[in-house]
């Protein structure tokens, strides 16, 4: 009779119960050595590592230790033998089952392997191309192995979470009408009704509000989301979001639901106490403090406003910034300070500083170094005043050593975003920011952010949002009436994690009438909004209730709980930075005759190869 290929133990539960038992096996071989007259196989699979003996003096073991000589790594055999221990001082700690080997009587070599392109070992130095173009050869590396499993015993615990607290898991469709959202669509044409496409969500935004429309008042879904945007280290085409939705709830009974299911993750998971319920601070200070939306407040270097110091500044470019405020403008002159670290910072080092600010869009920055004597040394100092000297050295308690870097522009968003983007490089280089995975976890939420955004370029309103994020109840009849509309506060919630943002969402529009002014103020006629939205808007008149969510990144959620960086490491098969999977070699052209039956005809053709780059 054929023996059957069925394993009794995978390779990482053998234990102290199992010695004198006869065990099957099943997995990889990842490493093999051949000591003469014995032959040793470190067996894995995804849940460890066991070792293979083959001697010949046991029974029947002459013929599996001739076998055994063919063995190669990454071969996938299956082996019987008795578990015993192995010999005194053989013992490897770092193994769950170090302490037992399984003397081999019979083996069975299932597949024979090439030779890899690359170890399949932890801490290897090969280039992500590599990995990525044979993924599946990089997955069976425990590490990778270890996000993935964390990654599903995420979403098992978030599952249970949710269920216990009333919500459905609902799936909503893939191929969808086309709405605007901040990023372009993929797009997916109809055959069946020629001319006519489907898009992708980005996320299931009116899907969900559809939901609580229709009375299944909480709901969530690991959501599929799709966007054709520039990629950056973090991103992906394709990503995944816990999307969650209710009715009949504010953030203060909202929020104590989502800061306990973040509470078990890390309970469970880690094993880490959380502290809840989280601290909450205004979208207005997180700026003002830290130049940033999503603040990392595991450190300082605190940004300070120094506008009124040099409000009768005669230096040029502080002039120049604050000179728009008469007229109504928001410019300013902000800076952090670096305590005791200026001689770390060379010149080469200060104009680096300066190139990244200038991708933020800055003029420039200035730096003053704090002399031994107390003299300020910079580029700029002699424009300044001995009064703005001295209201300076007090404002900052300015001591010998200190480093100050400021950015000064007639736009406050480009100043927090230069000086912010400073203080994290800043904080990396001097060691303020823990690496991931270390350091005590800082959770937040920002809150009260503000509703609207005016470009001049355009000449009108954006959502800062999305276009169905409801203004904060006491600024109902501003925002329906059109009145100060730059005051106006979203009813709009991030939580944040060590400076990264982890869940964003919002309390929604419910009426009619404040989502007719929200299409109004963003320059959509109501031809237009109808065009886009009429399902939507026709839904809201059938009795709509006060609902609002928040989607949680599933990648960017797990990339934290694994302690790892990039996203692409909890992801089974990631694409590189445009958007190409290396393994398949997609994206790819298509058979002429699929675009002839879908009544496409291309303008140009498709490139000959593409990059490559991760």
């Amino acid at each position: 009779m054929a023996q059957r290929i069925v394993r009794s133990h995978t390779c990482g539960e053998v234990k102290t119960s199992d010695l004198g038992k006869e065990v099957t096996l099943c997995g990889w071989i990842a490493k093999r050595r051949d000591h003469g007259g014995l032959v040793f196989a470190d067996l894995r699979d995804r849940y460890g590592i066991t070792q293979i003996v083959f001697d010949p003096a046991l029974s029947r073991g002459a013929e599996a230790f001739e076998m055994a000589g063919k063995l190669r790594s990454e071969h996938v055999i299956w082996c019987k033998g008795k578990v015993r221990h192995r010999p005194e001082g053989m013992a490897n700690s770092k193994l769950a089952t170090g302490a037992f080997e399984v003397a081999c009587s019979d083996l069975v070599i299932l597949s024979e392997a090439k030779t890899p392109p690359f170890l399949i070992e932890d801490d290897v130095d090969v280039a992500e191309t590599l990995r990525l173009k044979y993924r599946y050869l990089d997955l069976r590396r425990p590490s990778l192995q270890r996000n993935l499993m964390i990654r599903h015993r995420m979403l098992s615990i978030l599952r249970n979470h949710l269920d216990q607290h009333s919500f459905l898991e609902i799936e909503t469709p893939i191929l969808y009408k086309s709405t605007p959202e901040g990023a372009r669509d993929f797009i997916v044409p109809s055959r069946l009704n020629p001319g006519t496409f489907y898009a992708l969500p980005q996320s299931p935004q009116t899907l969900k509000q559809l939901l609580m429309v229709s009375g299944m008042d909480r709901y969530y879904q690991v959501a599929r989301c799709f966007r054709d945007e520039d990629l950056r280290a973090d991103r992906q085409p394709e990503f995944s979001q816990i999307d969650i939705e209710a009715s009949f709830l504010d953030e203060e009974a909202f929020f104590p639901i989502l800061e306990s299911a973040i509470a078990k993750l890390w309970k469970e998971i880690l094993g880490a106490e959380i502290q809840t319920p989280f601290p909450r601070m205004p979208y207005s200070e997180a700026m003002s403090r830290f130049g940033s939306d999503k603040p990392d407040v595991r450190f300082g270097l605190e940004l300070a406003d120094l506008s009124d110091v040099f409000k009768e500044s005669q230096f040029q470019v502080f002039k120049n910034a604050l000179a728009s405020n008469a007229r109504g403008g928001r410019g300013s002159v902000r800076a952090i300070v670096i305590p005791g670290e200026a001689e770390k910072f060379s010149r080469k080092d200060l104009d680096d500083l300066q190139a990244q600010a200038t991708t933020f869009g800055a003029k420039g920055l200035l730096w003053i170094k704090v002399q031994p004597n107390g003299d300020l040394q910079s580029p700029a100092a002699k424009f300044f005043s001995e009064t703005e000297k001295a209201a300076l050295r007090e404002r900052l308690q300015l001591q010998p050593g200190h480093l100050l870097l400021a950015i000064a522009d007639s736009k406050d968003k480009v100043v927090f975003d230069a000086l912010g983007a400073l203080r994290l490089a800043v904080g990396t280089r001097l060691g303020l920011i823990p690496k991931p995975g270390e350091g005590k976890p800082a959770f937040l939420w920002v809150v009260n952010f503000p509703l609207l955004e005016f470009d001049e370029k355009e000449n009108r309103y954006y959502a800062c949002h999305h276009p169905f994020t409801s203004p904060r109840p006491e600024f109902f009849d501003d925002f329906v009436n059109g009145r100060n509309l730059d005051k106006i506060q979203a009813a709009a919630y991030d939580m944040v994690l060590n400076g990264v943002e982890i869940g964003g969402g919002s309390m929604r529009i419910y009426r009619s009438d404040v989502q007719a002014a929200m299409f109004r103020h963003l320059g959509l006629s109501p031809e237009e909004a109808r065009e886009k939205f009429g399902f939507f808007l026709e839904a809201l008149q059938y009795g709509t209730p006060p609902h609002g969510g928040i989607a949680f990144g599933v990648d960017r959620l797990s990339a934290l709980l694994c302690g790892v960086g990039p996203i692409r490491d909890v992801m089974a098969f990631p694409k590189t930075q445009k958007g190409h999977c290396l393994m398949s070699e997609s994206p790819s052209p298509v058979n002429p005759d699929q675009l002839a039956e879908l009544g496409i005809g291309l303008t140009r053709p498709a490139p000959a190869s593409h990059s490559s780059g991760v």
